[in-house]
């Protein structure tokens, strides 16, 4: 099998996003120049010696850079940026988001996820280190949000009503402890991001695709992506949605066969016994109307 050297590339400068590392930083540490940083990350040959060298500096295996099967991200913004890279080649996405999906989301919703971040940090810790991953994922979203719309995405979303359900009661929030009049606000914010869904669902706009589903929803979110180059499926811990989480888990994403036709089969049996269109705007405004009373 040839070496595919973009995709290497893509994945190095995840990973370099990831740690935190500017190319100054990561020629520096490699005893390189800045310009083969660069040619490394467009894609041009690179060495064992040097790969070997870059997996221990960016702390990742060597057969994750390789794509020998499957990619580890323990890091969010490496995790994120990677699937920034995957959609600008996917011809459809189907995901299941929890709660909502930060690409269909509002304008506000980069705000309101910023704060929900913030709150969630420790008492204890480097503060000013997290705030700047929070503010690296936030920048990573933004942009793929941005080149998802410009592109006309064709995406397919599944959604658990219970997850809404949860959405709508706690609000946007990331801790629980918030003053009453914060939670109602809070909760309000939320609303309207669920009646943004609700419009999406009666105007059903070119490319997107919404399915709620009433049962039980898988615990992590998931993505297949469809290429024309091979489908791949990314498994992530990471939430967007109240009480959201990116300080902590291990991502997944991988090529393989019986991963992607396992995860597809499901996304199909959920897509298939979901409310879409009118009925499914209409299923979330009266769980608005009853959570909010």
């Amino acid at each position: 099998m040839a070496v595919q050297y973009e995709q290497i590339a893509e994945r190095l400068r995840a990973y370099r996003i990831g740690r935190g590392l500017s190319t100054e930083e990561m020629a520096a540490q490699l005893g390189i120049s800045r310009a083969a940083v660069y040619r490394l990350e467009k894609g041009g040959l690179i060495k064992l010696e040097i790969l070997e060298r870059i997996s221990e500096l960016l702390g990742v295996s060597l057969a994750s850079l390789l794509d020998a099967g499957v990619e580890y991200h323990s890091n969010a913004v490496s995790f994120f940026e990677r699937m920034r890279q995957i959609e600008l080649t996917s011809e459809r996405v189907l995901a299941h988001y929890e709660p909502i999906s930060f690409i269909l989301a509002s304008e506000d919703y980069n705000d309101h996820l910023r704060q929900m971040l913030i709150e969630t940090l420790p008492a204890n810790g480097a503060k000013a280190d997290l705030k700047r991953q929070i503010d690296d994922v936030i920048r990573i979203l933004s942009e793929r949000k941005s080149l998802l719309r410009q592109k006309q995405p064709n995406v397919a979303s599944i959604i658990g009503v219970l997850e809404i359900e949860r959405f709508l009661r706690l609000g946007l929030v990331g801790r629980l402890d918030l003053p009453a009049a914060v939670q109602k606000k809070r909760r309000l914010a939320a609303a309207v991001e669920v009646e943004r869904i609700a419009q999406l669902m009666e105007q059903e706009p070119v490319g997107i695709q919404i399915g709620l589903v009433e049962c039980v929803m898988p615990s992590q979110t998931f993505q297949i992506f469809r290429r024309s180059e091979g489908s791949l499926v990314s498994v992530s811990p990471y939430r967007l949605g109240e009480l959201p989480n990116i300080l902590t888990g291990v991502a997944i994403v991988t090529a393989a066969a019986e991963a992607v036709h396992l995860h597809e089969a499901m996304f199909k049996k959920l897509w298939n016994g979901s409310v879409r269109g009118a009925a499914g705007a209409m299923l979330l405004r009266k769980l608005m109307k009853r959570t909010l009373a």
